[in-house]
């Protein structure tokens, strides 16, 4: 709790997201209306929540660029990749930041490196993959996920290659799930494929970029469905399945059961 000792003293138990000023005038039921509208507060600007979409569960992490730092990550000062989350936090620890949230955030092959466009602080460290080929990054459209300044954006990796935008942070990976609010072409409502999923869309009414991951082994239509019709978004993109992991100390997420390649977090 924080210090009350002079007024317009800030309270600490507002966290991120509202602050409760007292002064020596205030009554008891006062303050205490105070503590509990800040608290509140801060329960409504939790990161994480539940959702559902055609009755499957999923975990739905949303962020707004302009206000929170979204960062991919993928080797540390060796140059040695990650390759889990608890290295990267401890990493960012020792540089006095702290990661709010972290997934694993593209394809990669068995060095861990990404497959696809990969840009960390402005340095494009692999080029876009345009190429035909199997498996579901090569499910064409694929798509990039991307920062640039204050803003988040998901494209089609063509489309965004010749809209020429230099990105601060990006990552590619395929398939897209929606494309300007469409299903990708080759999803099938009645599929029997089922993966635990995670992917990354962006909140058309805002601008904000929200992580979902699935509690449950989904298809494609269904995680597609999440982002259109509960998340309100218009392009999605499939970040990657099975090996699909969380980092939200807030909710205690800390998975680690699989490797990962790149990381798409927030850090404060």
């Amino acid at each position: 709790m924080g210090q009350t000792g002079r007024t317009g003293q800030d309270v600490g138990v507002a966290g991120r997201h509202a602050r409760c000023l007292i002064s020596k005038d205030m009554t008891v039921r006062t303050l205490l209306s105070c503590f509990l509208v800040a608290v509140l507060a801060d329960v409504a600007a939790a990161d994480c929540r539940d959702e559902t979409a055609l009755g499957r569960a999923f975990v739905v992490c949303t962020f707004d660029p302009a206000r929170d730092r979204i960062v991919t990550a993928l080797n540390n000062e060796a140059g040695v990749p990650y390759g889990r989350f608890r290295p990267f936090v401890d990493a960012e620890q020792a540089r006095g930041r702290t990661v709010r949230f972290a997934m694993n955030g593209g394809m990669y092959d068995d060095a861990k490196a990404p497959i696809g466009l990969y840009v960390q602080d402005g340095k494009e460290l692999k080029s876009a993959n345009t190429r035909p080929g199997p498996g579901n990054f090569h499910m064409l459209p694929n798509g990039v996920f991307y920062v640039r300044g204050d803003t988040a954006g998901v494209m089609e990796t063509r489309a965004f290659v010749d809209a020429g935008i230099e990105p601060d942070f990006a990552t590619q990976s395929g398939p897209m799930l929606l494309i300007d609010g469409q299903f990708h072409p080759r999803f099938l409502k009645n599929s029997g494929s089922r993966k635990y999923r995670n992917g990354v869309g962006i909140v058309a009414d805002n601008g904000a970029a929200a992580f979902a991951i699935s509690k449950e082994p989904v298809t494609f239509w269904e995680f597609a469905a999440l982002y259109r019709d509960r998340l309100g978004c218009r392009d999605a993109l499939f970040l990657d399945g099975t090996i699909s992991s969380l980092y939200a100390p807030d909710i205690g997420r800390r998975d680690f059961l699989y490797p990962i390649g790149p990381i798409i977090a927030v850090v404060d």
